[in-house]
C-alpha cells in the first residue's frame, strides 16, 4: 500500500496519480472532493454521501488513533516530521489490525477500540 498527505489548502486532485497507479490492482472508493471534471482514473469509484459506508470504518480508526496519539497536537515546524508522525500513527493502525484483526459482530459490524492501548 501506498499513501500521501499535503496540507489542507490542496484539492483531493492532487492524488489521483497515485490513485490511477494501483489501477488494475485495486479500486479506491473516495468522496466526491476526489471527482475531477477532467476525468477520474478508472479505478477510483466516488462516492456520494450515503453510498459504500464500509470505507467510513477508516475515518472512525483514524478519529480514534487521533485521539490516542494526540495527533491534532502536534506542532512540528518541518513538513518532513508531520509526514514522519502521520506514518507512524498509521504504522500502529496496522499493528492493532494485526493483534486484534477487524472482527465482525454478529450484527455485522465491527466494533473497534483501542482504549486499553491509549496508556
Amino acid at each position: 500500500m501506498d499513501w500521501e498527505c499535503n496540507t489542507a489548502n490542496v484539492s483531493d486532485q492532487v492524488f489521483a496519480p497515485m490513485i490511477e497507479s494501483y489501477n488494475e490492482k485495486m479500486i479506491v472508493f473516495t468522496d466526491t472532493g476526489f471527482h475531477s471534471k477532467d476525468g477520474d482514473p478508472a479505478n477510483m469509484k466516488v462516492c456520494p454521501r450515503g453510498t459504500w459506508n464500509e470505507r467510513m470504518i477508516v475515518e472512525q480508526v483514524l478519529s480514534m488513533l487521533t485521539r490516542v496519539c494526540h495527533f491534532k497536537r502536534v506542532g512540528h515546524r518541518m513538513w518532513e516530521y508531520f509526514q514522519m508522525r502521520l506514518a507512524f500513527t498509521m504504522a500502529l493502525f496496522n499493528i492493532l489490525v494485526l493483534w486484534d484483526g477487524l472482527q465482525v459482530d454478529e450484527d455485522g459490524l465491527i466494533r473497534l477500540s483501542i482504549a486499553r492501548f491509549s496508556l
